[in-house]
């Protein structure tokens, strides 16, 4: 299981239920990252897309208390999640958010790509500091880029010892 989101300079993932940045490159490394695996969210990031529908193109599961309709595969626990992705290859499954799911699954996860963004989005919600973090490496991350004014890089973190599921 891997885990992908932007970031800002405090570790601020959005605000207002909402991304902080418009992010064109940003956007097209998501989609094309994620299109044909199966994404895991909670119940707010899922209402957070157009019309609340998921995301196409690809087998969401969102951990939610209750039933999130159709398109999606809703799981109640952390147990019947950790089961249902057993399901497809571990590199094709995608935390997606919100911040409360990011902090219940990134000690699973083996990778965490962030885009890590030069900037304060006002954040009102935040994930861990990877780079504070001593369960998290740092192995890659691109030169600094220009995405729609602001400077990004795209970084990956590999888990030093994640949990097995």
């Amino acid at each position: 299981m891997k885990a992908i989101f932007h970031a800002d300079r405090r570790w601020g993932i959005g605000k207002n239920n909402g991304l902080m940045f418009s992010l064109p490159k940003d956007m097209k490394f998501f989609r094309e990252t994620t299109k044909g695996k199966i994404v895991v969210m909670g119940s707010k990031t899922l209402l957070s897309f157009p019309e609340g529908k998921p995301l196409k193109n690809r087998t969401n599961i969102v951990l939610c208390p209750e039933d999130m309709g159709e398109g999606v595969t809703t799981v109640h626990t952390l147990s019947a999640l950790l089961e249902e992705v057993k399901k497809y290859p571990a590199d094709d499954v995608f935390v997606i958010g919100g911040t409360s799911v990011y902090r219940l699954l990134l000690p699973y996860c083996t990778e965490v790509l962030v885009t890590k963004v030069d900037a304060d989005g006002g954040a009102d919600v935040f994930v861990p500091d990877l780079d504070k973090d001593p369960s998290f490496a740092l192995v890659s991350e691109s030169g600094p880029e220009e995405d729609n004014g602001l400077s990004i890089r795209f970084c990956t973190y590999r888990n030093l010892a994640p949990l097995a599921y």
